[in-house]
């Protein structure tokens, strides 16, 4: 049984192209494994709070020295990361908010990046402690950014790449649906793109 991890974060809704896309790729994914197991976290119907006091105490407090407060905010975060730890493919869908990620999609990974879960510190440098998982990136934009004069504002996949890989997740695919508000012809023309990038991946 394969589990697969979608998180989707766009505040377009049915409107969302990035959204489309992965629940797509999860369904191709799915096909090839009838026993599989999806679990969807979406972080604009239930939002993640953004890290504060009580998580940043919480973290580095012993359990039986948190306060209820912390307690709670540590919580949420283990929940984070055992979704991460418990799936064998992950899909993380993001559309381009102000040439980055959204602050909901931030707000996860904060969530997740946590030392002594998900990395740690050795003699040789930071270490990712999340191994053996496949990573999907879809990402869309309304203008061209993977490369062209304007690849230098992409501030959303370098940025995602970098997390995740620090963590250990560094297989990694990177599905993009751009220039989708460059005209009808142009957002079917990313979306076709797209489709046959995901069909070609589940099936490989």
């Amino acid at each position: 049984m394969t589990s697969i991890l979608l998180v989707t974060s766009s505040p377009r809704g049915a409107a969302s192209h990035s959204t489309r896309v992965a629940k797509q790729l999860v369904r191709n994914l799915a096909a090839a494994d009838p026993a599989s197991e999806v679990v969807h976290r979406d972080l604009v119907r239930t939002p993640l709070p953004h890290i504060d006091p009580d998580f940043a105490a919480g973290i580095y407090r012993p359990e039986e020295e948190r306060t209820a407060e912390q307690a709670r905010a540590v919580t949420r975060s283990d929940a984070v990361v055992d979704e991460v730890l418990a799936a064998d493919a992950i899909i993380i869908a993001s559309g381009f908010i102000n040439f980055g990620i959204s602050s909901t999609l931030k707000a996860w990974i904060d969530h997740l990046l946590r030392a002594g879960r998900t990395f740690r510190y050795t003699n040789e440098g930071p270490e990712g402690l999340i191994q053996g998982k496949k990573v999907y990136l879809v990402v869309a934009s309304g203008g061209v950014y993977s490369d062209g004069p304007a690849a230098q504002f992409d501030h959303a996949v370098p940025y995602l790449k970098s997390a995740l890989s620090f963590v250990g997740l560094t297989d990694m695919e990177v599905i993009r649906v751009e220039g989708v508000a460059m005209g009808a012809e142009a957002e079917q023309a990313a979306l076709s793109r797209a489709e046959t990038r995901i069909a070609a991946l589940a099936a490989a």
